[in-house]
């Protein structure tokens, strides 16, 4: 099974090269994985039905016995049926709706098929955390399906608000997961239901949440408003994941875990109440709608309200019924999109009153439109009748709860009768005064999947005794009955018949009187939901607004400092409440006299840094407060700590000089004396606040340090750095999300500069300052200017030319020419001895980002393009992909350390040995100095530019812009 999903998803990602070859036939191809899925399913039919499972897991999280879970029993055997069955048809019958012009095919193709797979993985998850993740997917699915046609404001909007709701409900469910799963020990779906936990308030809260995403996701009021709006969606979208798959998963997961949890108080309550409401709701709303689509939306809201019901009750003859009727509402609401689909594009509307004669032009289209129409109807002899047989009787013989349902669910199943009757006559038949609608021929192709669907509906009817032991396997799980329901088209003349006729008889009533049902309902209709939720969107858009324009002043020192007192007001309340300090003994100040000289130096140039007017002073001083920590770190005897906290001060700093070019000389802040005065407190406060939290903090220890097992763990594997090891292997992952953030950040900087694509424009006129380029090409160095190749000067930079001659150094050329490749080759030394040695992929990134700093200080930003041809964009995904890859390696082997080794020899090195440990820290290096490349390219080359286009517009007399009150030009 876990081959089947795989196969959905990798088929999905390759959508496009097959609609790009193969057009619409490449949904047949698409077709093969949920055709596959069918075909297995079909050969566990007796074992599930047996009361057997088949089962798959793999351990996730072993530490929260968190597994990636799989299992096929009885009910999952109906719901991957379905799934995969239809999902089979639909993409089949895609092949026929759309044609080879449509725009967006192939991605609408590939989230279809990803969608399948994770509709398909979700009915088997046996863990909760699984079912949480594939039940997300979904969510993100459908909201690309539902917006497939997003140069529409409508449909982006429904695809945003289903989104949104499914989202939010999802997100309670997986609090409710959270808590089941510690209440119980377990988030084993199949031990929960075997041993479920006792009833408390939390696991009652935990229910209450865990429905929220339940009926979120399948459309039950007060969540019903999304699905009638997302029929914005193609109508094979609507018969697959608003008939058949998505908006069955929530009903899916009552159906899984009332067997657990239905005698949990606030369970049916919540389950029979709103599902008995938003059967009423839909099927009365389905009267008065004119779109053949939007009647069926509204019409599949109620009958989901119905099978929520079913599945909450929590009986054995109820769960019966719900199954039954989840099998029947899918063979025919997915046939009725189908057709509706087929109408509309055969007569170009779906507006019931335009409408008229359809069912003669197209008489095989009516045939198959009736009857699933007839199933939907529950007449007989479809599968359609058998169910609600079935339904009726469970709640006959209930409590008194469930007599009330009983009565509710005949008269939503009146109404039920009353809208599909309404939709065969608006799609179908003629209607006095209305001329009959133009259509075209509709190939045998395009009628095969709904007539197939509808036609089992049929044949399920009579057999629907063949589902009985399938069926009954799930009910069984509840509490015995004395006489147990199964499953049969006739059971005699009874109550539940007479329901039946009675239901059928009133909706043919209500039918009758539709005209004055209209008038009455718009006359009494009540604000719609879903104009609350945009009214609801606006208010809340509203006060974002105003609470954003309160909170965000733009001052950055009042967003530190309300952090800050935020930080300090919290942490005293800890301290003041918990006292942790007794019995922690007095803080020792330092280990040797000069840590305490050094700190108190770092101590003194921080306090100095709130002193100064100038910024470069300011920068300076705030570096050494930085080196002075990293001399902390080596007197300490940390020196892989020291050796990094050195190169990050370092890049810091010029990184810092390199903005400090654009800005006044002196801070231009005008802060009143009394805002200084209180700063300066909230500062100190803060700093001493944190202080006393380490000190508590390392104080309070209570179980032994990790550090003595990673000092063996390191040993035991013959190497001797164990920061390194930590980070290369012991904690890879960790390394691996830092460096994704730290690439994320440089993008994020980089991208506030350039407003355009990094394309080199014009920067000075070509007489003073040459060319712009920035890559190498063959030929002469890019950007130097041309005709001065017989310069008797000696050039010690490749662009060193470019520089005018009073920002030139040529002792600072001479040092960056002798300098550059040294500390290229000291990177990879740090980088290859980091097993042994302090270093590491971090730190010789950074020492090479150095290497390219010198080369752009001494020669400018065309040198700095000499030195680095190639994109900082390259060397940053190249690293991450390499560092990823090397992670999802380590997963097969518990740590990157074990995942690979080569030990080899060379005859003037001598053995050595070449892991993925390194290949980890290559990646982390090449990321490190991709970031570091790209932000000098960014604050350097592009403020560069900034300077010349000033300098030129002030030569040329025009009126200079902003950048005319930079301190100084190009280095």
């Amino acid at each position: 099974m876990t081959a089947l999903i795989v196969c959905h998803f990798v088929l999905a990602a390759c959508a496009r090269p097959l609609v790009r070859w193969l057009g619409t036939r490449a949904f047949l191809v698409l077709a093969l994985p949920p055709a596959a899925t069918t075909c297995w399913a079909f050969t566990q039919w007796n074992t599930a039905a047996s009361g057997g499972s088949a089962g798959w897991s793999w351990t996730w999280m072993p530490a929260y016995d968190v597994t990636v879970g799989l299992r096929l029993d009885a009910l999952a055997e109906l719901m991957v049926l379905l799934a995969a069955g239809v999902g089979t048809l639909v993409l089949v019958h895609c092949a026929s709706y759309f044609t080879d012009a449509t725009p967006r095919l192939a991605g609408f193709a590939g989230n279809l098929l990803a969608f399948a797979g994770a509709m398909l993985a979700l009915v088997l998850a046996d863990d909760l955390i699984t079912l949480y993740v594939f039940w997300e997917l979904t969510t993100v699915f459908s909201y690309l399906l539902i917006g497939y046609d997003s140069e529409q404001r409508h449909s982006r909007r429904s695809a945003l608000q289903a989104l949104t709701v499914t989202t939010l409900g999802g997100l309670a469910m997986l609090v409710g997961f959270l808590i089941i799963g510690h209440v119980a020990g377990t988030y084993r779906i199949s031990a929960i239901l075997a041993h479920p936990p006792a009833t408390s308030a939390a696991v009652s809260a935990a229910v209450v949440l865990i429905l929220c995403g339940a009926l979120s996701k399948s459309a039950v009021w007060p969540f019903s408003l999304w699905l009638p709006n997302a029929m914005a969606a193609p109508t094979p979208v609507s018969a697959y994941l608003h008939a058949a798959a998505m908006v069955k998963a929530g009903v899916y997961l009552v159906a899984r875990l009332a067997p657990a949890f239905s005698d949990v108080p606030v369970w049916r309550p919540v389950v029979i109440t709103l599902g008995a409401a938003t059967m009423l709701l839909g099927g009365w709303r389905a009267l008065r709608l004119n779109d053949l689509k939007i009647v069926l939306a509204y019409g599949t809201v109620s009958q989901l309200g119905f099978l929520t019901l079913l599945a909450g009750v929590g009986n054995r003859d109820a769960a019966l019924a719900a199954a039954v009727m989840i099998l029947g509402h899918a063979l025919f609401k997915a046939p009725l999109f189908l057709v509706t689909g087929i109408v509309d594009h055969a007569a170009g509307t779906r507006d019931l009153r335009r409408l008229s004669g359809v069912g003669r032009a197209l008489p095989h289209v009516c045939a198959v439109g009736v009857l699933a129409a007839a199933s939907m109807a529950a007449l007989p002899p479809l599968l359609g009748f058998a169910a609600k047989e079935a339904a009726f009787d469970a709640l006959l013989y209930g409590d008194t709860v469930d007599r009330w349902a009983l009565g509710i669910a005949v008269a939503g199943s009146m109404l039920t009768v009353a809208y599909t009757v309404r939709f065969v006559w608006g799609a179908f038949l003629r209607k006095p005064g209305v001329a009959d609608t133009p259509v075209h021929r509709v190939g045998w192709s395009f009628l095969a999947a709904p007539a197939l669907l509808a036609v089992c509906g049929l044949v399920l009817g009579p057999g629907v005794g063949w589902t009985d032991r399938l069926l009954s396997t799930y009910a069984n799980v509840f509490p015995p009955v004395a006489h147990p329901y199964h499953l049969a088209l006739w059971h005699g003349w009874g109550t539940a018949l007479f329901l039946s006729v009675l239901a059928t008889a009133g909706g043919a009533v209500l039918f009758a009187a539709r005209d004055r049902i209209t008038r009455l309902s718009r006359r009494i209709a009540w604000p719609t939901a879903d104009g609350v939720f945009g009214q609801l969107l606006l208010g809340l858009e509203r006060l974002s607004l105003q609470v954003t324009g309160f909170v965000q002043r733009g001052s950055l020192s009042v967003y530190l400092a309300t952090t800050l007192l935020v930080m300090l007001a919290g942490q005293l309340a800890v301290l003041v409440a918990d006292r942790p300090w007794h019995g922690a003994g007095p803080p020792r100040l330092w280990d040797v006299p000069l840590q305490g000289a050094v700190a108190a130096l770092t101590c003194v140039a921080a306090l100095l840094s709130l002193t100064v007017r100038r910024r470069m002073k300011a920068v300076v001083l705030a570096g050494l407060t930085g080196y002075g920590t990293a001399l902390l770190f080596v007197v300490q005897g940390a020196p892989d700590l020291a050796l990094t906290q050195f190169c990050v001060e370092t890049v810091s700093m010029i990184v810092f000089v390199l903005v400090l070019r654009r800005m006044p000389v002196h801070f231009q802040e005008s802060v009143s004396s009394w805002r200084r005065a209180v700063r300066i407190p909230v500062a100190l406060a803060a700093a001493a606040t944190l202080s006393v939290v380490v000190w508590v903090a390392a104080a309070a220890r209570t179980a032994a340090p990790a550090g003595a097992a990673m000092v063996e763990e390191t040993a035991d594997h013959g190497l001797k750095d164990v920061v390194a090891t930590i980070l290369v292997d012991l904690r890879a992952w960790d390394t691996m999300g830092e460096s994704a953030v730290l690439a994320a950040a440089a993008i994020g900087v980089t991208s506030l500069i350039y407003l355009h694509r990094r394309a080199e424009g014009p920067a000075a006129p070509p007489e003073s300052r040459g060319h712009t380029a920035w890559s190498v090409t063959t030929g002469p160095l890019t950007g130097l200017p041309q005709g001065d190749e017989g310069a008797p000067e000696r050039s010690w930079l490749a662009a060193g030319a470019t520089l005018a001659p009073e920002h030139r150094s040529i002792v600072f050329e001479v040092v960056a020419r002798l300098l550059f490749h040294p500390i290229l080759v000291l990177s990879v030394y740090l980088l290859f001895c980091a097993e042994n040695m302090p270093g590491g992929g971090f730190v010789a990134g950074l020492v090479a980002g150095v290497a390219l700093i010198t080369r752009y200080l001494a020669g400018g930003r065309f040198e700095l393009a000499e030195a680095a041809p190639l994109q900082p964009g390259l060397f940053t995904g190249l690293g991450l992909f390499l560092s990823t890859g090397v992670a999802l390696l380590g997963l097969t082997h518990g740590a990157v350390l074990h995942a690979w080794t080569y030990h080899g020899h060379l005859p003037l090195i001598g053995d050595y040995h070449f892991g993925t440990p390194v290949l980890f820290d290559c990646g982390v290096y090449l990321l490190v100095l991709g970031v570091v490349l790209d932000i000098v390219r960014a604050l350097g080359a592009k403020v560069d530019r900034q300077i010349e286009r000033a300098a030129a517009e002030q030569a040329g007399g025009r009126t200079p812009g902003p950048a005319t009150g930079a301190e100084g030009a190009a280095p």
